[in-house]
Formats: C-alpha cells, structure tokens, sequence
C-alpha cells in the first residue's frame, strides 16, 4: 500500500472476473472531515512499452461530501461518458461506518448502502468477465473488502 496523506488506496483483484449475481461488498469508516473517495470497478492496466494504460472503467462511484453528491461514469476506450448523479438520499456521514454493496445484474450495476437501495447504472461496458480489478480511495478507513 502506498502512503499518500490520509489516502488509502486499495486495488483489489476481481478473482475471474465479474459476472451477473456477483456482489462487491467495502466497508468502511468515512473520516472525520471528508472531502471525496472513489469506487472503481475496472479492466487490468496495460503496460505497453513502458508506459501504463489505463484498463476500461465500467463503474466509477465518486463521492462528493460536500455537494452530498454520488456521481457515476465509466470509460470506454480512454473515453469517460456522461455523467450520472440522481440519488433518492445521500448515505455518508463524516466518521460514520457504512457498507457499500456493489451488485452486478444483467443490466445495470445495483448499488446499495447499509442495506438501502442508492442508485443503479446501465451496463456501458459489456465485456463483464473481463473486469478485474476492485479499487477503493478517498477519504475512508477501509475494515473490509469482498
């Protein structure tokens, strides 16, 4: 793990890859003055002649404490697509334990908070086996990943 700060930065492997019925489970503890953290399901980075690729995004969660906000994309390609920030309640609390559930279905990813339904997002990318890698940062305490 590298130190950046406060930051943690968890990368995760996504053992076979991701599949309809699968569930992402982090929980945490958000820190006491959050500013953001991210959530990003994702293909393995390429290394191609010496310099690292970016794998495809097909899921970013990034938490905005301060606009109460739980923005979603993805990339395809290099290319980030428009974003999504609907929400039926905001979940994070500064210094409040939370557990995100991630579950991916045929259509869309289901995105649930402390048992709450927050929000879903269409399938953009669709190649699901070949999503990988689990990647958590920001301004949390990680106590569990799965």
């Amino acid at each position: 793990m590298t130190d950046k700060g406060n930051e943690e930065d968890y990368v995760g492997e996504i053992k076979g890859g991701l599949r309809p019925t699968m569930r992402l489970t982090v929980m945490g503890i958000v820190h006491k003055h959050p500013k953001s953290m991210v959530v990003l399901v994702s293909c393995q980075s390429k290394i191609e002649e010496d310099e690292e690729i970016e794998g495809d995004v097909a899921l970013e969660l990034k938490v905005n404490f301060a606009e109460r906000a739980v923005i979603r994309n993805a990339r395809l390609s290099g290319q980030w697509g428009a974003s999504e920030t609907a929400l039926s309640f905001f979940p994070f609390e500064s210094g409040e334990p939370f557990k995100m559930e991630i579950v991916c279905e045929h259509q869309q990813f289901r995105i649930l908070v402390d048992g709450r339904p927050l929000c879903g997002f269409a399938h953009r990318f669709t190649q699901l086996s070949s999503l990988t890698a689990l990647r958590v940062h920001g301004d949390l305490q990680l106590t569990k990943v799965a």
